[in-house]
């Protein structure tokens, strides 16, 4: 099996992933905005988390609509075959210490996943272009945390996956708001960008005029 990438091939322009979503309320509105990807956070730790079994009965209602993109942060195989079984997510994000033979793996194993991976400097850079899913989501480093910090990354970096890597989808996360998501994107080119901090009210809380404006200036 091959993973389909995040956001279709004829898009024709910026794909807009809004990630940590808690209800099934904000994402049906959230989706009526024009997000493309909704990302919901299944990693206990995070400050975005909710149970498969709480989100199931909103994410099915979803079916079709956009890609539901489950995050992860080293999850057993289990948990990820549990996930893709309960047909409520499209595709998982692979957002913790995965090495590219344990993405392959999974790939091997009919998952689809995708690996999301913050870098701080070149080397980071090209360790994680040895990932060879067809979607590649590079957020900000934050050593402590996996995702959703609201920290930065340098866009130059992104810019760098891009130029180096035209035929995957590069998506661009870390500290993207409404105010600097259309500078990001016109410095890196990305296939997609990602939010979660940036638009939120308190975590798992999206603020919908935040939401709005975000899309509406990654359009722009």
């Amino acid at each position: 099996m091959t993973t389909p990438p995040l956001f279709p091939i004829d898009l024709g322009r910026v794909g807009v992933k809004i990630c940590g979503i808690t209800t099934g309320a904000q994402a049906e509105t959230i989706i009526e905005l024009g997000a493309d990807a909704l990302g919901i956070n299944f990693w206990p730790r995070s400050k975005r988390y909710i149970a498969l079994e709480e989100a199931a009965s909103w994410l099915r209602d979803l079916d079709q609509a956009i890609p539901r993109v489950a995050v992860t942060v080293n999850a057993g195989d289990d948990e990820l075959v549990a996930i893709h079984e309960s047909g409520v997510i499209d595709l998982i994000q692979l957002h913790g210490d995965e090495s590219p033979e344990r993405v392959r793996s999974l790939t091997d194993q009919g998952l689809p996943v995708f690996k999301a991976m913050g870098v701080k400097d070149r080397a980071m850079l090209e360790t994680a272009l040895e990932y060879d899913s067809p979607t590649l989501l590079l957020d900000a480093y934050a050593p402590t945390e996996y995702g959703g910090s609201g920290e930065t990354m340098d866009w130059t970096l992104g810019a760098g996956a891009v130029s180096q890597c035209p035929e995957r989808q590069i998506v661009l996360a870390g500290g993207l708001v409404p105010e600097n998501v259309a500078d990001a994107i016109q410095q890196v080119n990305p296939a997609g960008v990602d939010a979660a901090s940036g638009v939120e009210e308190s975590p798992g809380v999206k603020d919908l005029e935040l939401v709005q404006a975000f899309i509406e200036a990654a359009r722009n």
